[in-house]
């Protein structure tokens, strides 16, 4: 059951400055999410969807406001310490994949256990490749896997610290319908299971039809944030 908010974004503005003009790309955002739950942004393109999932989980900083995640202040810490903050609590799931060219897909989920310093981290990469289904492809590098195949290596380097909390920023964009399934199959297994909050940017109403919250932006603002009925 959803619980205390893992996430709170208060008056949470981007600013990008080019030739000496200003572009707002999110204007005095405010939200929070219970912890346990699941979540859709949803907007058309160029609405800030993105920027604001990358504020969230500390990839970027925001120009004015707050990001409080799992009660620590991202805004207050170092870009050190906000990725000390994500490979201990978050998993991140990116629409094109980011995977390590030159690593295998094996080393590429060993990859945020290392940093941890965690033990016999081969068997449990080996274990979490299992659980995407890709045990038999884990010495593939990514130039030698399909698209949904590394959208599955993304997701079990996701699994890797158990986070409390995962991004997903159209996680199915470039996937076929089949391949899709699978993908939103797993995530919502991690909610269910191990009670991870999800958080998924998306244009796939069918996908934000099944959290339980759907948050709408546009122009960088909110003009929509409602229960799903439907849940």
């Amino acid at each position: 059951m959803p619980s205390e908010n893992i996430l709170h974004i208060e008056n949470v503005s981007k600013i990008y400055k080019s030739a000496g003009k200003e572009l707002t790309v999110l204007n005095n955002v405010n939200f929070s999410v219970e912890g346990g739950s699941t979540l859709a942004i949803t907007g058309p393109s160029g609405s800030g969807k993105t920027t604001l999932l990358g504020l969230c989980a500390g990839l970027d900083r925001s120009t004015t406001g707050s990001v409080k995640l799992n009660g620590i202040k991202l805004d207050e810490l170092t870009e050190d310490q906000r990725a000390a903050v994500r490979n201990r609590y978050i998993g991140f799931i990116f629409q094109n994949f980011q995977l390590m060219p030159t690593l295998t897909a094996l080393e590429n989920v060993m990859v945020p256990m290392e940093l941890r310093g965690e033990k016999d981290i081969r068997a449990h990469a080996m274990d979490l490749l299992d659980k995407v289904g890709l045990a038999e492809r884990s010495h593939h590098y990514p130039v030698q896997l399909s698209g949904g195949e590394q959208q599955r290596v993304s997701l079990a380097r996701a699994f890797s610290n158990k986070p409390a909390i995962l991004f997903a920023d159209e996680p199915t964009g470039n996937l076929d319908a089949e391949t899709s399934e699978k993908i939103e199959k797993l995530m919502f297994e991690l909610n269910r299971d191990a009670g991870t909050t999800l958080i998924i940017v998306t244009h796939d109403l069918e996908l934000a039809m099944r959290t339980n919250r759907i948050i709408k932006i546009k122009g960088g603002v909110i003009i929509s944030d409602d229960p799903n009925a439907t849940k």
